[in-house]
């Protein structure tokens, strides 16, 4: 699907913005962790609550669309294709898994079970900086280091088949 917009088509737009939410998600856990490091627990409270709104609206618009436009391919060179193709595969695990231990880390800061958010915390912290980064990477190499590929289902576009 191809609508054009100011010279941009949404089914690249939508994933520049995505990509902002998502950026501007981890600078909120890096500053609720600066935050609670100088005790300020209410300001971490609200740092970690943005963050999470910010990660929602990222989803929402990634899978929105994922779901109504479809997955862009990667229209880079084909000797860097399964590099990509690793890198990829690296990343949607380690955002499944930084999506799972936000969610369990935010719940047991609101039921107040410190003893285990505090253990946590730091580690999901840093997988999702990681995430994050690896997802702002993704976009790079999909939308501007290399020109976008074709606009398929997500599995031809993870996977190249």
């Amino acid at each position: 699907m191809d609508i054009r917009k100011g010279g941009r088509t949404v089914a690249t737009f939508l994933p520049f913005v995505s990509t902002i939410f998502i950026g501007a998600s981890a600078l909120f856990v890096a500053a609720g962790w600066y935050l609670v490091s100088r005790r300020k627990i209410e300001a971490h409270k609200k740092a970690m609550f943005w963050a999470a709104v910010l990660a929602v609206i990222f989803f929402i618009t990634y899978l929105s669309k994922t779901f109504f436009i479809g997955s862009t391919a990667f229209g880079g060179p084909e000797d860097v294709r399964l590099y990509y193709t690793v890198f990829l595969l690296f990343h949607i695990t380690l955002a499944t898994v930084a999506a799972v231990m936000g969610i369990w880390t935010l719940v047991t800061g609101y039921k107040n079970k410190l003893h285990v958010h505090r253990r946590l915390g730091p580690i999901t912290s840093v997988v999702w900086f990681i995430s994050a980064s690896s997802g702002i990477m993704v976009y790079l190499l999909l939308y501007v280091i290399y020109p976008p590929g074709e606009t398929t289902n997500v599995w031809r576009a993870i996977l190249g088949i």
